[in-house]
């Protein structure tokens, strides 16, 4: 009899709590977020990752980017691989930020609201390849880590020393209420299909994930409280791999049309990812952190190109890819005996791909959309409620 009356109590306890619950959430774009909390006032962002989110790093330390890269909206080059704004630029703007300055930058940087240090190649740990060699950038997430640790130190001892805070340094209370992004892996996957079979891998991710989650502990360590981390993409839909498909075996790609292998190389990063967020979120008691699952945003655009709006995901706006003849976007190259220029189309509003790797302004900005909306998010949330850290039941 006091173990029925014991689980009655028990059953009245959830349905209390879950009425409690459902006070507090409702539904947005087939999601719950919470209701009642306030939006949170980020006065910075500091960003840590690769060309998907590179508002210019890369192309500071080495070469400048070419036209007609930056076309669309900035009309001239702004070290985006891209025609225009990137993912990080639309969030940027959804919070009332200015876009990013790459801390790589020396002329007219500005980071009074954060700054980025992705650079466009980045990994999360370090490989024995150079940007030359492979397009790895050398400065991986660690190098990333030290160049904040610096900025924060550096504008702490000049305004201990001032007392007063440059207009274009950070101030030194935001750092604790600045929201911190994580947009790196894909080249980590992108070396695992280049250089190891698929039970090498699997033997490298737990090395990976725990190279990021150090970098969180470090920032957390710091003072940082708000962490937004995205997963990787499907890297096996990347336009210029489609493009060397001829009658590909039904078992070599997937439902929609891409490479197998090299989407479950990412999926199998993206589940440790996944489970290392949910390991953080009981260690680092203080932070609020939120995964974002920017692989099935991005395969949903892919999957699903002309509802959407945009053409079929193979192809590819800036770039000569006819046959087995390439030119990369923004080159010249030899076809034929004839000098060709790979220019970028003619409506790039149009195409999901940019330059075959790289996706264009107007698929950023949809997939954005998607993200900072929290309808991919764990918890649930949009990105102007991220600060927040939700208690599980």
């Amino acid at each position: 009899m006091f173990g029925v009356v014991k689980m009655e109590r028990v059953r009245l306890f959830v349905v209390v709590a879950s009425i409690l619950v459902m006070c507090v959430v409702r539904r947005v774009g087939g999601e719950e977020v919470a209701d009642t909390l306030s939006a949170c006032d980020f006065p910075a962002i500091y960003n840590f990752g690769d060309s998907n989110s590179d508002t210019g790093g890369i192309s500071a330390a080495f070469y400048p980017m070419a036209s007609p890269c930056g076309e669309t909206f900035f009309h001239r080059p702004a070290g985006r691989g891209c025609d225009g704004r990137l993912m990080i630029d639309f969030i940027a703007k959804h919070l009332g930020l200015p876009y990013l300055s790459p801390y790589l930058d020396s002329l007219e940087s500005n980071f009074r609201h954060g700054a980025n240090f992705a650079t466009g190649g980045a990994t999360i740990i370090r490989y024995n390849e150079s940007w030359f060699q492979n397009g790895v950038s050398p400065f991986s997430l660690d190098i990333q880590i030290a160049q904040y640790q610096q900025l924060k130190s550096r504008t702490t001892s000049l305004y201990n020393r001032a007392k007063k805070q440059p207009h274009r340094f950070p101030r030194v209370d935001d750092f604790s209420k600045a929201l911190y992004i994580f947009d790196i892996g894909q080249n980590d996957v992108a070396a695992g299909i280049r250089k190891m079979s698929d039970e090498q891998f699997q033997a490298q991710i737990p090395d990976i994930i725990n190279q990021l989650a150090t970098a969180i502990r470090n920032l957390y360590d710091q003072g940082a409280r708000t962490f937004w981390i995205h997963n990787t993409g499907p890297i096996g839909c990347l336009a210029v791999t489609l493009h060397y498909l001829h009658n590909p075996s039904p078992d070599y790609v997937d439902r929609r049309g891409c490479v197998k292998f090299q989407n479950d190389m990412a999926r199998q990063f993206n589940r440790a990812l996944k489970q290392k967020v949910f390991q953080l979120r009981k260690e680092l008691l203080l932070a609020a952190i939120t995964h974002v699952n920017v692989f099935a945003a991005k395969y949903k655009l892919l999957s699903n190109a002309k509802k959407h709006g945009f053409l079929d995901k193979t192809r590819i706006c800036c770039g000569y890819h006819e046959g087995s003849n390439h030119v990369y976007c923004g080159n010249k190259g030899i076809i034929n005996g004839t000098q060709v220029y790979a220019g970028s189309c003619e409506d790039p509003s149009l195409y999901i791909s940019w330059d075959g790797v790289h996706y264009t302004e107007a698929a950023n900005h949809w997939i954005a959309n998607q993200l900072i909306s929290g309808s991919f998010s764990d918890p649930p949330l949009p990105i102007t409620n991220s600060c927040h850290r939700l208690q599980p039941l």
